[in-house]
């Protein structure tokens, strides 16, 4: 298994337009260096011009911001490629100059920072740009490769370690662990940390730490900020930041109805299993673990975002609970329903729906997911 197709291929090369600027965002690692290189390498009728924002020849080719500069250089070529452009001082600037002026030339660019990028590109590419995200593998992507036999032998796995690409590609559990811990240790915070105002990097990995041990739990910004020796907004913002370069997921409480439904905390999750079990330096086996729990909860919740991603399925997530402590982990709410989630390792454990939630909301769904049938939940 050298290279997995990606989930985000057909719907790429349906948004690729002239004279647009496709935006392809996600952490670090995910794979858009490679899917791109991929689709390149099939493209023979074309000229593609390849740019590497972290590369200073590359960006000194785009600094002179002139119509003549942008001609020139992309004179006979039929599509620009930016990896990694949140390097690029102006980019927005800059791809605004060029979508408009060179007639026909289609623009790929990616980012690992969305905070950064979304700053650069925000106004000046009003109504010239696509988004799409880019994930670590999801199951949907490897049901391609691997039978449902392998997909259960591999799902121990996958709670343990992720899906990062590479990480799917190792074989030894201990290089496993020496890939991500590089990940955590080299490229997860990179964006934040060389962002301008951040200034105690300690303070965000004893975060992630914090976070990682309540996944599944809603989290107060207080307490938080307690044990960090910092404010309530310094949490507020660090976590935002976190989210902004896809390392966490924010989940809210949902309510309509009740007055003692919670609404006021949130829940994080990471995106990926691995990236959590590094930052805490917990790789065990699942047998010997307390926390088979939270791991679940996290590999599905993250599986299904990726589903809903790239399948184009509109819902608000949220989580339920009510002050006397009902509670339901996953909540989606579309526009003319409602289906409630919980999730349990152990298919043995047998769950209802809380008397609170049914009677409040007697039209809505509820299904506990366990490892006897989670896989048409994420896929």
């Amino acid at each position: 298994m050298n290279f997995i197709d990606r989930a985000i291929t057909s719907e790429f090369e349906r948004r690729l337009q002239p004279n647009k600027v496709l935006l392809i965002l996600g952490a670090r690692r995910v794979g858009k260096t490679q899917f791109l290189k991929r689709y390149i390498e099939r493209q023979t009728d074309k000229a593609i011009l390849t740019l590497n924002g972290e590369d200073v020849n590359d960006v000194a080719l785009l600094q002179e911001r002139s119509v003549k500069n942008y001609r020139s250089l992309l004179e006979n070529i039929d599509m620009l490629v930016i990896d990694e452009a949140q390097a690029i001082d102006h980019i927005g600037l800059i791809l605004k100059l060029i979508v408009d002026e060179v007639d026909g030339m289609t623009v790929v660019v990616t980012g690992s920072s969305m905070f950064d990028l979304s700053n650069k590109l925000g106004e000046p590419l009003v109504g010239r740009k696509h988004t799409m995200f880019l994930f670590p593998l999801a199951q949907l992507e490897l049901n391609e490769v691997e039978n449902r036999k392998e997909t259960n032998d591999n799902l121990t796995m996958r709670l343990l370690y992720g899906s990062y690409p590479e990480v799917e590609f190792i074989r030894a559990v201990e290089d496993k662990q020496a890939y991500l811990f590089e990940m955590v240790n080299d490229y997860l915070l990179k964006d934040i940390l060389t962002y301008q105002e951040i200034k105690k990097s300690a303070k965000i990995y004893d975060l992630l730490r914090l976070i990682a041990y309540q996944v599944g739990s809603e989290v107060s910004l207080n307490e938080l900020g307690n044990q960090l020796q910092v404010s309530k907004n310094t949490v507020e913002s660090y976590l935002d930041l976190l989210t902004k370069v896809f390392v966490l997921y924010k989940v809210e409480g949902f309510s309509k109805n009740l007055r003692k439904e919670v609404t006021k905390s949130s829940k994080w999750y990471f995106v990926d299993n691995g990236i959590r079990n590094a930052i805490i330096n917990d790789f065990s086996p699942i047998h010997l673990r307390n926390d088979i729990g939270m791991l679940w909860e996290n590999y599905l919740v993250t599986e299904r975002i990726k589903k809903q991603h790239y399948q184009r399925i509109r819902r608000r997530n949220h989580f339920w609970r009510t002050y006397d402590q009902q509670e339901i982990d996953w909540i989606e709410e579309a526009a003319d329903k409602l289906d409630a989630f919980e999730f349990t390792w152990s298919a043995q454990k047998k769950k209802k729906t809380p008397p609170a939630f049914s009677k409040a909301y007697p039209d809505a769904e509820f299904t506990v997911i366990s490892k006897n049938n989670y896989l048409p939940f994420i896929t």
